[in-house]
């Protein structure tokens, strides 16, 4: 069978929205609601961050979220039990984001076993190195049918690029500025960033990340790319409610 995030973007060439969600956030079980309703209500494909008390990547409204579902008790031992069931009901495309170290003491091999068993698609892990993935654990990841994604900054030569595209599978993610996530952007200053990615004619779609938040900066990012990322707009859209499904349903008819 071919992989989810394949599959979706054989169907839809543009304006793909992909949610990043920390797992175990707000509470520890809200994981599997916030999926739910994200797919109830016109995500295309689901980011789930696996919680790190040293989150390099990501800004403090992620971090701060991380923070929380490490306190809540989330691990990837106990994410993968939430999880052991998800495609009963959940058909959409399912990345897990997160950092090395916590996937090491997992073990690499029973991590990408874990994610294939209970039908996770694909990993982003941004402090991987890739001479280490080529040389290490590309073999397993393909072993279990699973897609790597590799980050790209406006700071990445065009060589690295192109390196990074033959290793990835699934698309690449244009992070837009060497920043932490949830930093206000402009997109119009990235703009010769986005020409050049799309002048290259990647052989992956090209996702862009970091600064998206609503309709606007959405449909910014979608004039250069096959869709965009939102993390932080999202994380903020959710931490307080009393009401997750409707804060879900309502942040999404603002971006869409």
């Amino acid at each position: 069978m071919s992989n989810r995030i394949d599959q979706l973007f054989a169907t839809k060439k543009t304006g793909i929205l992909n949610i990043y969600c920390t797992a175990g956030f707000p509470e520890l079980n809200d994981t599997l609601p916030v999926m739910t309703a994200l797919q109830q209500y016109g995500a295309d494909l689901i980011e789930l961050g696996m919680p790190f008390s040293d989150p390099l990547a990501d800004g403090p409204v992620i971090q701060e979220s991380s923070t929380r579902a490490i306190k809540n008790g989330m691990s990837i031992r106990q994410l993968f039990e939430q999880l052991k069931d998800f495609r009963k009901t959940i058909h959409l495309p399912v990345i897990l984001m997160g950092y090395l170290n916590p996937v090491l003491l997992y073990g690499i091999e029973n991590f990408c076993k874990k994610c294939a068993e209970v039908g996770v698609d694909g990993v982003i892990l941004p402090d991987l190195p890739m001479d280490e993935y080529e040389s290490d654990y590309k073999s397993i990841f393909e072993q279990y049918g699973l897609h790597l994604i590799f980050l790209v900054t406006p700071e990445t030569s065009e060589e690295r690029i192109r390196k990074i595209d033959s290793l990835s599978k699934g698309f690449v993610y244009a992070v837009s500025s060497s920043s932490t996530t949830g930093k206000d952007k402009d997109m119009g200053n990235q703009q010769a960033y986005f020409e050049k990615l799309k002048q290259l004619q990647l052989k992956n779609p090209v996702l862009i990340g970091f600064g998206i938040k609503d309709k606007a900066t959405f449909e910014a990012a979608c004039a250069y790319s096959n869709g965009a990322i939102i993390g932080t707009a999202f994380i903020r859209a959710i931490e307080n409610t009393t009401n997750l499904d409707a804060a879900v349903k309502s942040f999404i008819a603002g971006v869409k």
